[in-house]
């Protein structure tokens, strides 16, 4: 099966499978990766929780559940530089190392098989998690519980001060947006281990998810540009032009659109 179509098809059932297409965007890097292996290992793993839990109404066992993952080793990947592997939720299940996001979906898969209710949360930086109905967040990394005070030290932390708190950073996210959050971190740290041909297959999976952004198209244009694809970068800048409303953005994207124009042949 097509790995991307896969991906789809996982995204598209009620409810949508979330673990599940985001092994299958392991599968477009290793075409070698056993997906039902990868499943039986999670299986394990949930059968271990269950065991663990305390005996609690299961709209309590969200942060008792991260606590115990966290117990059992799973922590935020602190390698500098960081690749891909930090973000391919086999690898991270295997290691028990990996960025938030990926491991916040593990655990979201854990909680949906245990029915313990969890949600993700489209915070800027690091994807935190929720109990709907909570008054606080949750660290997937941690299980540590985050009140305003804490979310806004959070984007201190990566934003440098630059980026204060608002409602919208405390809302919840569909999966699809978190399989193209996810494809944006591979894109990224493919780009950094300079793999071009692997972040152009991320690029292009961030676009095909929907509501692609300005920097979406512009990272897969110079993607194209590296692989000197001026088709495939002509394409990303005009619809970046489009998106753009910064006056000296546009004249850039322009001239850049321009030294992109075929030669006018000569008969």
């Amino acid at each position: 099966m097509n790995p991307r179509h896969a991906c789809l098809q996982c995204l598209n059932r009620k409810p949508p499978d979330l673990f599940g297409a985001s092994l299958w965007v392991a599968v477009e890097h290793d075409r070698s990766l056993d997906i039902d292996a990868v499943q039986a290992s999670l299986s394990q793993l949930c059968l271990q929780l269950d065991a663990m839990l305390p005996v609690l109404p299961p709209r309590e066992l969200a942060q008792p559940l991260l606590r115990q993952l966290c117990a059992l080793g799973f922590h935020q990947d602190d390698d500098r530089p960081l690749l891909p592997r930090a973000a391919r939720v086999d690898l991270v299940l295997r290691r028990r190392l990996g960025q938030p996001l990926s491991i916040a979906i593990i655990a979201l898969e854990l909680a949906r098989r245990l029915e313990i209710p969890l949600v993700g949360v489209n915070f800027p930086g690091h994807v935190l998690l929720k109990a709907p109905g909570s008054d606080h967040l949750l660290d997937p990394c941690t299980g540590r519980r985050l009140y305003p005070r804490e979310c806004q030290a959070l984007l201190d932390r990566y934003f440098k001060g630059g980026l204060a708190l608002q409602a919208h950073h405390l809302l919840p996210c569909d999966a699809r947006y978190l399989v193209q959050r996810l494809s944006r971190n591979l894109r990224q740290l493919h780009q950094q281990t300079s793999d071009p041909l692997a972040a152009l297959r991320d690029a292009e999976r961030v676009i095909e998810l929907g509501s692609p952004t300005l920097n979406d198209h512009l990272a897969r244009a110079d993607l194209y540009r590296l692989l000197e694809c001026p088709q495939g970068e002509r394409f990303d800048l005009e619809h970046a032009l489009l998106l753009s409303e910064d006056p000296m953005q546009r004249i850039a994207l322009t001239q850049r659109l321009r030294s992109l124009q075929r030669p006018l042949a000569f008969h």
